[in-house]
């Protein structure tokens, strides 16, 4: 059933640029529009900036670091917001990460010397969101926190406003751009583009995850332990479990990551199946489910697992991770084959130095792009062509995130934070041409736009950011 709902509703002051979700693509795009002289509007769900890294939980920013630690993949808004946290104690710097001598793993990961999961950058989740808000104000950026988009009115080609709900009431956003940060696409598909969700066929998704950090974890003990082993994931231990009744998870490793303090790290296990992150139903029984799950695995780690018997549950983080759900449709779909075959594009805005990393919907611990034949990639890192955040058919609309025009496998390397802030960055950037000279976001001057990111310290040229 539908019913008609009409109103008038107050009508806010007009911005340039209006961006739509504060994680990780949205602080960028605002901070660097803002940078660049437009009257810029930030709407956040959340109480706080920083998405996934922050309400989230996944407080160790992966994707901008090539996989050997010698350079960086992204540089721009994202290395100025790590080498800040670095500066106040708040991160560790990746520069600064190694695996000890006489060790075979970092415990930052439990990986090895190549990796992209060890070189990430592991840091103080509040910190973050306070150095975002600092960030913000400096620049000049209006904020809105808890305020969602609820709708979206487009004449033509081009958006013209948006409907906001907070505390206040619904109330009218004149805007002359905007940038989708919310990961899911919501604006887009609310304003009429195209999209797709999940895997081909069944419409399927990768499975989320409620994070979980822990406090107290013994070093020696659990780093001992897995050095003795070999088993970085306690695969022998699930499996033991499981042979004991004790493990019913759909899942069979343990995935722990030390933050930026001695003790503390982030749980990133649970694999949540079958839930939808664009249907509010299936996202409120996920985060119910995922603290229920987080109980009971916990109990399990302080049971059975090395360094964990004296530690507690320090957190639980508010917010849902979601690994995929919209995909826009541009003009032209990033592929698996296209990334693969190592070209490099005219219009790169920015890299990702991550892998391949998007469980199957069904089988949580299993990655069907590893040991794929087409899984062949550069080692360090992957092209991000700026055609790929630009959705269709609205003009003055621009995406970033995990829901640009990619094949769904594509999204396994884009989707970590730190490319996401060099999305983020190329459309905040865009946006100047788009508002001051009117242009639609497909006909940016991409020339102009990646020397402008050049300038601003971004990454968009490998040859010299490996130099």
């Amino acid at each position: 059933m539908e019913r008609t709902f009409t109103r008038s509703l107050p009508i806010r002051p007009p911005v340039d640029l209006a961006v739509c979700g504060g994680g990780p693509t949205g602080v960028a795009a605002a901070l660097a529009a803002a940078r660049a002289g437009l009257r810029t509007l930030l709407v956040e769900q959340a109480g706080q900036c920083g998405g996934a890294g922050t309400s989230g939980g996944v407080s160790h920013l992966l994707g901008g670091r090539t996989s050997d630690n010698r350079a960086w993949c992204v540089g721009g808004i994202f290395r100025e917001l790590v080498e800040e946290l670095v500066a106040s104690g708040d991160a560790v710097h990746p520069a600064a990460i190694s695996v000890p001598a006489g060790r075979s793993f970092s415990p930052h990961g439990w990986t090895g010397a190549v990796s992209h999961l060890t070189y990430g950058v592991p840091f103080a989740p509040h910190a973050l969101a306070a150095l975002l808000d600092r960030k913000l104000a400096a620049a000049g950026v209006a904020v809105l926190y808890q305020t969602g988009v609820v709708e979206v009115e487009r004449s033509g080609g081009r958006v013209d406003g948006l409907v906001l709900a907070n505390k206040s009431g619904l109330a009218w956003q004149p805007v002359s751009a905007v940038v989708d940060a919310t990961g899911d696409a919501d604006v887009a598909a609310r304003s009429g583009c195209e999209t797709v969700r999940g895997r081909p066929g069944d419409g399927l998704m990768t499975p989320a995850t409620l994070i979980v950090h822990v406090e107290g974890v013994d070093d020696e003990a659990l780093a001992t332990h897995i050095e003795t082993t070999g088993d970085n994931r306690f695969l022998a231990l699930v499996a033991r479990l499981r042979e004991q009744g004790l493990w019913d998870f759909p899942y069979d490793r343990i995935i722990t990551v030390r933050l930026d303090r001695p003790g503390v790290y982030m749980v990133n296990t649970s694999r949540l199946t079958g839930v939808d992150g664009t249907d509010g139903e299936s996202v409120s029984r996920a985060l119910a489910r995922g603290r229920e799950e987080s109980a009971r695995l916990f109990a399990l780690l302080r049971a059975h697992a090395p360094g964990f018997a004296a530690a507690r549950i320090g957190w639980v983080a508010p917010a849902l991770g979601v690994r995929e759900t919209r995909r826009i449709v541009g003009d032209w779909v990033y592929g698996v084959d296209e990334l693969c075959a190592e070209r490099d594009y005219p219009d790169t805005i920015g890299f990702s130095g991550y892998g391949w990393d998007l469980p199957d919907p069904v089988r949580p611990s299993h990655q069907p792009l590893h040991g794929d034949p087409r899984a062949r990639r550069r080692r360090d890192y992957t092209p991000i062509p700026y055609r790929i955040l630009v959705p269709r058919p609205v003009d003055n609309l621009i995406v970033g995130g995990r829901c640009v025009s990619v094949e769904r496998d594509v999204l396994g390397p884009l989707r970590e934070q730190a490319p996401c802030m060099a999305m983020g960055q190329a459309a905040g950037q865009a946006a100047v041409q788009v508002v001051r000279e009117g242009r639609p976001f497909r006909a940016v001057d991409v020339v102009r736009l990646r020397r402008e990111l050049a300038a601003a310290g971004a990454i968009v040229d490998w040859q010299e950011a490996a130099a």
